[in-house]
Parts: structure tokens; C-alpha cells; sequence
């Protein structure tokens, strides 16, 4: 049977990247810390994947096992040397330290065998598969560098599908919404696997998503935060936000079509669908989980702080998205670490201070001074 690999056995690992294997016909082996989660795969060997619709349909997960890259590390190595693809989803910044393990199961795969190897970076970051390489080969010698050329390879990707924080955390069961896309950027032919797109250029799509799906997700959670909603459908359920996220998403929109030539209508319709997909209120998904990690979600390169910038460079509006920083930046929920550390910077260093420090933004720049007159206007 086809082998997979793939790093990270929480919600998104099963319920998506790990599940798409399986439907393709591959023995998928989930590599995690967690304990409770590999020993509930090595004994049940299966799951089920439920969509968050009113009929609940489920697929059964078969062909899965578990192992702990902590305890288990000759296990890993094995399992990577007879792999045909090798996956994570397992938040951007872990693959450091998941680098040196995976680079030990390739040191050893290519002086055994000339199998090809994908390798693909499942994470919500732009280039994840390239920063995961780069890793990788910190930990490779010359020589096992030189093998590598015909024998592995690396695909960057952007994948979406939403899935919220799960009500029995006994399961192995993961409620996931019925819309998903994974799109992977290859220029040859790679080995199939079910729902996996392939195309030549992935900078479009990677952004599109980015700054459309993660930029309102994370823009309707802070609203919703700051005006005492539980849930993301919640939110969207009060008029005034709803257009609040439109807007912001329109200015995302202006520069996306601008700098990927996209059809202005056709991108107008994703922004809705993507809002509609929020809609969804069999997801019950919490403001605070979405929310949470602001400072990474504040950085220069991620949903909020580069569409600005780049509007900005472009000379299109960034008012919205300056004010969708600003109710980031109010996010005060007690049982984040982040969003407690990010209180205590603003605390003693102030807006400006704090802007340049966590998203890279001159304190004289024109986003910085809109951000600073939003937040006065939100607080």
C-alpha cells in the first residue's frame, strides 16, 4: 500500500490534509507529540470526518497510525524512508523543530532508495514548503544534499478549510466544513491525491486565500471580540459587521486584482462565498479560538499587516484593514498568551511603539497613523 507521512495529528491533520490520503488509497502515519491521539490511532485505526451540515454526513477514515517523533524517533525515520509524500499541518512555527527528524529520515531514504519523495508544507504561511526546506538542509552534510536533486522534492501550497474547535476532545471524530481547497504548485507531474489541485503559479492563490479567508476570519473574530459575540456566525448575524468585513475584504480585494490581474467580478463573488462560508452556524466556531495568536496574526508578512502595506505601495485605500489592525490590537482575552503579551507591550510602550516592533511599520508611516485614529475611535 502507498505510504504518507504526515506531521501533526491534531483537527486540521485528520480532518483534512491526513483524510485526503486515505479517500487516494494511501496508509497514512500521523507523526505528533500528543500522546492520547497516537495511541487512539494505533488502537482504533480509524475515524470519522463529519461535515458541519444539517444531515452530519461522515466519511470513515481507515488506513491510519500514530507515531511520537519524541519517543519514536527510529519509527519516524523508517516510516519516512518508505513514503511516498511527506506532509505537515502543524502551525508554521513548529517546522524548526520538526526540521532536524525529517532531515534524518532523509539522510537515510536516499542512500536506499531513488523512490521519489514529496515533501509539502500544509500552513497557513506563504512559502511554508520553502522555509521547511531550508530547514531541512541546516541539518543535511554536503554530500546528502548533492542526492537529494531526482530523489526529493518540495511543493509549496495554500490549503483552506475551516474547522472549528471540536465539542468531544475524547475523539478521534473531527466536524469539519463541507467546502475545502488544496492547491499545490508543481510544474511536473506528481502522484495523484484526491482533492489536490496542481498549478504552475501559486502566488495568486496563496494570497487570494490568505487575504481573503484568513484576513475575514481573523477581522470578524476582533469585531466580534470587541462587541461581545461568541461565534463567528454570531457576529455576521449583526448587520454593521458584516459590512464592516465586506469593506475590508474589498480593500484586500483592490490590490489582489490589481497585482494578479484578476477578474474584478469574479473576485467580488469569492468575497461573498467566502463571507456565506462564515455564515455557517453548524461550525459554532468561537471568536476567541480565532482570534487567538494576535502577534503572529499582527506580523508584517501575515493577514492583516501586508494587504495594508501592499494597498498602501499600490496607492489604494487601507482605511478598513487599518482599523481591522487596531481591533487586533485590542484583543484582550485573558486566556491567550499572546494577546496578554501583546497587552502589556502596548502598556508600556505604546501604538506606535508597539506597530513597529510586532508588524514592522515605521512610526511615522501613514498605516501607523490610521491605526493609531482607529484604535482611539474603537477603544
Amino acid at each position: 500500500m502507498k505510504q504518507a507521512v504526515h506531521f501533526g495529528a491534531g483537527n486540521i491533520g485528520r480532518g483534512f490534509i491526513g483524510a485526503l490520503f486515505s479517500e487516494s488509497g494511501y496508509h497514512v502515519t500521523f507523526v505528533d507529540i500528543a500522546d492520547k491521539i497516537i495511541n487512539q490511532l494505533n488502537e482504533q485505526k480509524s475515524y470519522q470526518v463529519k461535515l458541519a451540515t444539517d444531515k452530519q454526513e461522515t466519511t470513515t477514515i481507515n488506513h491510519v497510525s500514530g507515531l511520537n517523533n519524541l519517543t519514536q524517533e527510529n519509527e519516524v525515520i523508517e516510516t519516512i524512508t518508505n513514503a511516498s509524500y511527506l506532509t505537515t499541518a502543524i502551525g508554521p512555527n513548529i517546522l524548526p523543530r520538526i526540521a532536524p527528524l525529517i532531515a534524518r529520515g532523509i539522510s537515510e531514504r536516499v542512500y536506499q532508495t531513488d523512490e521519489k519523495l514529496y515533501v509539502i508544507a500544509c500552513e497557513n504561511q506563504i512559502g511554508a514548503t520553502d522555509i521547511l526546506k531550508q530547514h531541512i538542509l541546516d541539518n543535511l552534510d554536503e554530500d546528502t544534499k548533492e542526492r537529494l536533486a531526482g530523489r526529493v522534492q518540495f511543493f509549496n501550497s495554500a490549503v483552506d478549510r475551516i474547522v472549528p474547535i471540536q465539542k468531544d476532545n475524547e475523539s478521534l471524530d473531527v466536524l469539519v466544513e463541507p467546502y475545502y481547497e488544496w492547491v499545490v504548485e508543481a510544474k511536473e507531474h506528481i502522484p495523484a491525491v484526491e482533492g489536490m489541485t496542481i498549478v504552475s503559479e501559486l502566488a495568486p492563490f496563496i494570497e487570494r486565500k490568505l487575504f481573503t479567508v484568513n484576513t475575514g476570519h481573523a477581522v470578524i473574530a476582533y469585531l466580534g471580540y470587541l462587541n461581545g459575540k461568541s461565534t463567528i456566525d454570531k457576529t455576521l448575524a449583526d448587520e454593521a459587521i458584516e459590512k464592516q468585513v465586506e469593506a475590508t475584504l474589498k480593500e484586500t480585494g483592490n490590490y489582489l486584482v490589481k497585482q494578479y490581474s484578476l477578474d474584478g467580478e469574479d473576485h467580488l463573488n469569492y468575497i461573498r462565498k467566502i463571507v456565506e462560508r462564515f455564515k455557517n452556524p453548524y461550525l459554532n466556531d468561537g471568536v476567541t479560538r480565532v482570534g487567538r495568536a494576535p502577534i503572529r496574526k499582527l506580523g508584517p508578512e501575515d493577514r492583516l499587516v501586508r494587504p495594508a502595506t501592499e494597498a498602501q505601495k499600490a496607492g489604494l485605500p487601507f482605511t478598513n484593514l487599518a482599523k481591522a489592525i487596531a481591533a487586533a490590537l485590542l484583543f484582550d482575552y485573558q486566556e491567550d498568551e499572546e494577546a496578554v503579551k501583546l497587552q502589556a507591550m502596548i502598556e508600556k510602550n505604546g501604538i506606535a511603539k508597539v506597530l513597529q516592533e510586532v508588524c514592522n511599520l515605521a512610526e511615522d508611516s501613514e498605516i501607523t497613523q490610521e491605526v493609531v485614529k482607529q484604535y482611539d475611535l474603537l477603544k
